[in-house]
């Protein structure tokens, strides 16, 4: 729509890959040179995580354009896969015979076994790339790593690329998996762009369309970083709505006012609560006339929290009781003098009386304080005491919209007028105003000028159900199935099935996928932690929330 009238000759920031668009920063590079090391080593495995968005799967691109011709590739593109699944998909990938409907796991790793050792004896090595590794069950990775055992003297036959998002590298830490941690030979962790590295990226992509005189000027550019914090994909679904606002206006280039605009469009306005009731028209179909009273039978089977220790698999879970956690006001904050307690500002900043060094750890305490809990971070780690407390952190970047939804106070990377980054514990939000703890005072903001200083990173607590130890993929059985089946049955109004061997497939699955669909989720059938905070939300189990109760 806008190409014609900017002299474009395609539209430069499409999602969609385009190699004649690919722009290989210096990040980029460093990630590139680690893969190409793990093709060319010994064996192992190889570890490339990234963000979502941040250009991972780009990356892979290349290095399968200067793969060795001395090399054998299987490619795992979808990884949410049972562990005779994968192995049947590296059959497939390999060429790989194997009698049809087979379901032995020996058969098939007899077969990948044969083939790596034909492969050596010809000179030829083999190398199994996995996108979205995230997705992988701990079994399936185990499955992967028992692959690596067949070796040389000198070499493992098989080399294992890995890409994923951060919640790759968790799960590897889990103690379950510290064998197959202990063979990374080469780990990357791929960071957003910087500002003049952006700049770079939208020059470029503009050039290659056909124009080169500037669309975004250097107050747009700077709006632009610490809208997108230097994500490409952010970068690209921004600039290709700015462009088209700029020609709807009429604008010869973008200004960083329309920039504002488009983020609100984008990541969703904070002012708009249409939001909040399409999902709730969304979910008619599920809760339909479901009365206070019904809510109330909800809260008396929902799950206990506890320590993350799962029960023995296979066997029937009982009923949880649900353990309603009182909501703790935060105590008052203790103000410097020079303020009062609470202050509207338009910019927010670190109190000058403390030094920054102490921001991460005092957000820390208040958003434990939040929950109810005291924590002392020169006695133990935060994560360390979260899982004591039977709660769990959860990294992500989003948009004031996504918190909303979340609805859990949490601690915002910020960035102050001087460009200096420090931590503040987001305890309240509303349609126009955001309330937050920093250091040891309470501010106010507008939410259209909090979007200055944001650059979509939070970090938040949410308890999960006493069985979960990790996400449960589809077609998985075990305890946090049957916990699932549980919640969904009250839920919907129908009877549990009470069958200890269900598996998260069929009508189950899409039940979780119509629920996930309804919240605004990705419907993967995952049960991972934004499906469980969302499902958390519905099920009566009290936590502190950002939102009043009438917003929420």
């Amino acid at each position: 729509m806008y190409k014609d009238y900017f002299g474009l000759k395609d539209k430069p920031f499409s999602i969609a890959p385009d190699p004649q668009y690919l722009y290989m920063s210096e990040r980029h590079r460093e990630a590139l040179a680690h893969l190409i090391y793990g093709l060319q080593s010994d064996g192992g495995f190889v570890l490339l995580t990234g963000e979502v968005g941040t250009g991972k799967t780009t990356v892979c691109r290349c290095l399968l354009e200067q793969v060795p011709e001395d090399a054998e590739i299987a490619f795992v593109l979808n990884p949410k896969v049972t562990a005779v699944e994968l192995l049947a998909t590296i059959c497939d990938e390999l060429g790989i015979r194997y009698p049809q409907d087979n379901q032995s796991i020996k058969v098939f790793v007899d077969g990948i076994n044969q083939y790596l050792l034909d492969t050596h004896a010809k000179g030829r090595k083999t190398v199994l790339i996995i996108d979205e590794a995230q997705n992988l069950s701990v079994d399936v990775l185990e499955q992967i790593r028992l692959l690596t055992n067949l070796e040389t003297n000198t070499q493992k036959l098989l080399q294992v690329i890995m890409l994923g998002q951060p919640e790759l590298k968790a799960m590897l830490e889990r103690p379950e998996l510290r064998q197959l941690a202990q063979r990374i030979t080469a780990r990357y962790h791929l960071e957003p762009l910087s500002q003049q590295e952006m700049v770079g990226y939208i020059s470029h992509r503009l050039k290659v369309a056909g124009v080169e005189r500037p669309l975004f000027p250097a107050a747009t550019i700077r709006k632009l970083y610490r809208l997108s914090g230097g994500v490409p994909r952010l970068i690209n679904l921004l600039c290709d709505r700015a462009l088209l606002g700029a020609y709807v206006k009429e604008q010869n280039t973008v200004s960083h006012k329309l920039m504002a605009i488009t983020a609100r469009e984008v990541f969703g306005d904070p002012s708009a609560d249409g939001h909040q009731q399409k999902s709730a028209l969304r979910w008619n179909w599920i809760l339909g006339s479901l009365a206070l009273a019904s809510v109330a039978a909800v809260a008396a089977t929902t799950w206990n929290p506890g320590q993350d220790t799962a029960p023995a698999p296979r066997q029937p879970m009982a009923p949880a009781q649900v353990v309603e956690q009182t909501v703790v006001e935060l105590p008052a904050v203790t103000a410097s003098p020079a303020q009062p307690e609470t202050s509207e500002v338009d910019v927010l900043a670190w109190p000058s009386h403390i030094p920054l060094t102490q921001s991460q750890q005092m957000a820390y305490q208040t958003l434990f304080r939040v929950w109810g809990h005291d924590f002392a971070p020169e006695q133990m780690l935060a994560g360390d005491y979260a899982l004591q407390q039977g709660l769990r952190f959860l990294n992500k970047r989003g948009s004031l919209g996504s918190l909303r939804q979340l609805n859990r106070p949490a601690i915002l990377t910020l960035q102050d007028q001087h460009g200096q980054r420090f931590f503040a514990t987001l305890t309240g939000l509303n349609a126009d105003v955001a309330t937050f703890v920093i250091g040891d005072q309470i501010h106010t903001v507008a939410t259209s000028d909090l979007m200055e200083q944001w650059y979509g990173e939070f970090t938040l607590l949410w308890q999960p159900p006493s069985a979960y130890s990790g996400a449960v993929p589809p077609d998985e059985e075990g305890p946090m199935v049957l916990w699932l089946e549980q919640q969904l049955a009250h839920l919907m109004q129908r009877e549990p099935r009470p069958d200890a061997t269900l598996r998260l497939n069929g009508l189950l699955l899409d039940e979780l996928q119509q629920f996930q669909q309804s919240e605004g989720l990705a419907a993967d059938g995952i049960i991972g932690p934004i499906t469980l905070i969302h499902l958390n939300n519905h099920l009566a189990v009290q936590h502190p929330q950002l939102t009043a109760p009438t917003e929420g």
